[in-house]
């Protein structure tokens, strides 16, 4: 090994299904009558949104064709040259000049910093040569994620479905007043409950307003009718101490959800949001009832209140494209919120009310009176083809629902779909929250351990896995060391967990570029995918270690941890069910770019799609649209450079 072996300090800051049934659909009501007149008239729209989305993806692969200068380790630090620069400038202790010597890099604490290029100004400013890692890009492209998702959601979002609510719930009004069936009725009554519930968390300022956004009003009255129910809902939201009977939809709900967390904590506006949304994404019009009913039971609710249910969901579904807000229909304002959202995030995991529309033209035709919705056989026909539609792939912990030690995968989808109906606008299906739910109890059973790792619960059908890792995922989508990790670490040590695991990694492994690349939340995952793998001898000899293969595991875990952070409100989380102005060019800086050209392939092709996909759908602002340019061209260059 020459003497002219450079270090290059390790910088780069570590941070730590589809729209089925879419058929656009037009329905005219006239509720002044109490007996409104229906008419579904069905356009013909035949494509599949999801691919739809995927078409924005340029599919360009880096494949790489280099044999880079290797060299042994561990190193002789007096052949560095610049060894002792390094020394003066970060003091590397005893422990890190090992750690240079053994792998050929060191990660330093550089601090706690807000601004992700402060470091490497401050080492060009030293003579440091940069080392410029993919920490950093990743990094440059969530905060571009977060901030154009967060503008629409102020900007747009916040008044359109305040607009929505306000308009369905005084529809759910003259309902009530002009129903005289009892079903429909009450159907009707508690509707106008929900509505006002997502009204009040838009309207009601929390406790630390200070009164300084420009935040729109609109004006209601909660009916008396409903006022015990709203406030009760709301206090559960408020308190969000955890899990406790909904007085509107009867199950258990997890009301610790509501806590706004993510960009929502920023503004008032936002926190409010989140609230809303995140009612109108977890609350399901249950289809399927019964006796006896209770989370441990085959049904969470009685056969009175999911035949209401079905009767409000349908009302909703129907009056949704009828109701008009300023020159446009509820429905307008809905799908496009659902459209910028599916992008991000992807579609609902959940039945949508383009699917019970369907159901609804298929049983009562394409014109029909709204009081045959209360018609036992009729709606008994509407229930039947609902439940012919899709299950719930990930239980979001609907009804907290119980289930015997004994229980097995089968019972988890008995779960899925007892918890089956529809959301106004549900949360949607994510990869990482799937496997989750299929590495743990009940898919994954007892532990055959002797040690306390962290996915163990003592339950009282004894030591389960309750918990999931973000290893987990990451040996998924193929990490052989996150595997390795969790075998060390004892979280392997369940009965059937090695199964799923093996079922999981062979499905995942079938999923082709255009399914990975549905949405930006799907594709992100598939940039962090190949930074994954081992390197070989094509690689620099530092990159071949099993410190670096830690490293790149770092990366990939922080990334995606800022991806949930991002999409918090959106992805359906999983539950485990319970056992019983222009300056003069700046000077060149001497520096080393991580040559990972496949992955940053992969993240320009990710940052494409999201500026052509949310510039079609007409989200970005020019500012926005530069910044996301301004990451394209970067990454062009890396790719030359590595």
């Amino acid at each position: 090994m020459g003497k002219n072996l450079t270090v290059y300090l390790l910088a780069g800051v570590l941070t730590s299904t589809v729209l089925t049934g879419c058929v656009e659909q037009q329905i005219y009501t006239n509720p002044a009558t109490g007996n409104g007149l229906i008419m579904i008239h069905q356009l013909n729209t035949s494509y599949n949104p999801k691919y739809i989305i995927a078409s924005n993806y340029p599919m360009e692969e880096a494949f790489v064709n280099a044999t880079a200068s290797q060299y042994l380790l561990p190193l002789n630090l007096t052949q560095v040259v610049n060894i002792q620069s390094l020394n003066n400038v970060f003091q590397l202790t005893e422990n890190q000049q090992t750690l240079l010597k053994n792998n050929g890099f060191v990660v330093i604490d550089y601090g706690r910093v807000d601004d992700i290029v402060q470091p490497y100004t401050e080492m060009k400013e030293k003579g440091i040569p940069i080392f410029v890692t993919t920490d950093t890009l990743l990094h440059l492209y969530h905060i571009q994620f977060d901030e154009i998702l967060k503008s629409v959601e102020e900007k747009e979002f916040f008044d359109d479905i305040l607009d929505v609510s306000k308009t369905l719930f005084e529809r759910a009004k003259k309902d009530y007043e002009l129903f005289t069936n009892p079903d429909l009725k009450e159907a009707a009554r508690r509707n106008v409950a929900y509505f006002a519930v997502a009204l009040k968390l838009l309207q009601t300022p929390t406790d630390e307003y200070n009164g300084s956004e420009n935040i729109r009003g609109v004006d209601f009255t909660v009916p008396e009718y409903v006022t015990e129910e709203v406030d009760s809902e709301i206090n559960l939201i408020n308190t969000h101490t955890g899990f406790s009977k909904s007085p509107i939809f009867h199950y258990k709900e997890d009301y610790s959800q509501y806590i706004p967390r993510g960009h929502y904590t920023q503004s008032e506006k936002l926190k409010r949001y989140f609230k809303a949304l995140m009612w109108y994404g977890r609350m399901a019009f249950l289809l399927k009832g019964g006796e006896p009913h209770c989370p441990a039971c085959d049904f969470l609710v009685s056969e009175e209140n999911a035949r209401i249910a079905t009767i409000q969901a349908a009302l909703i579904s129907t009056e949704l494209l009828d109701a008009q807000v300023n020159g446009k229909t509820a429905e307008e304002l809905w799908r496009r919120i659902y459209s910028v959202t599916s992008f991000f995030v992807g579609t609902a995991d959940d039945l949508t009310p383009y699917e019970y529309l369907s159901c609804i033209a298929k049983v009562f035709g394409l014109r029909f009176n709204v009081t045959e919705l209360a018609n036992y056989t009729k709606l008994f026909d509407l229930k039947m083809e609902l439940a012919k539609l899709r299950n719930p792939e990930i239980y979001g912990g609907t009804g907290e629902c119980e289930l015997p030690s004994t229980a097995t995968p089968d019972d988890l989808n008995k779960v899925l779909d007892k918890t089956k109906g529809m959301r106004f606008m549900g949360q949607r299906f994510i990869p990482d929250s799937y496997m989750f739910q299929r590495l743990v109890f009940p898919a994954v059973d007892s532990y055959l351990g002797d040690d306390t790792p962290f996915t163990l619960e003592y339950t009282m059908g004894g030591p389960t896995r309750c918990f999931p890792r973000g290893l987990d995922v990451m040996t998924v989508l193929g990490s052989k060391r996150a595997l390795e990790i969790l075998e060390e670490e004892g979280d392997t040590e369940y009965e059937h967990y090695y199964q799923q695991l093996s079922n999981l990694s062979e499905n995942f492994a079938k999923v082709n570029t255009t399914e990975w690349n549905r949405n930006l939340y799907f594709s992100w995952i598939y940039t962090l995918k190949s930074l994954l793998k081992e390197f070989n001898e094509s690689y620099p000899t530092f990159m071949q270690t099993k410190a670096w293969q830690d490293k790149e595991l770092q990366t990939v875990l922080a990334s995606w941890t800022e991806l949930r952070h991002d999409t918090i409100l959106y992805g359906k989380q999983s539950y485990t069910p319970t056992k019983t102005s222009w300056e003069p060019p700046p000077k060149p800086v001497v520096g080393y770019v991580e040559p990972v050209p496949e992955f940053y392939a992969r993240l320009l092709s990710l940052t494409a799609m999201t500026k052509d996909g949310l510039s079609e759908l007409e989200v970005l602002n020019e500012t926005e649209k530069s910044r996301l340019e301004t990451l394209q061209d970067i990454l062009s260059r890396l790719i030359s450079i590595s």
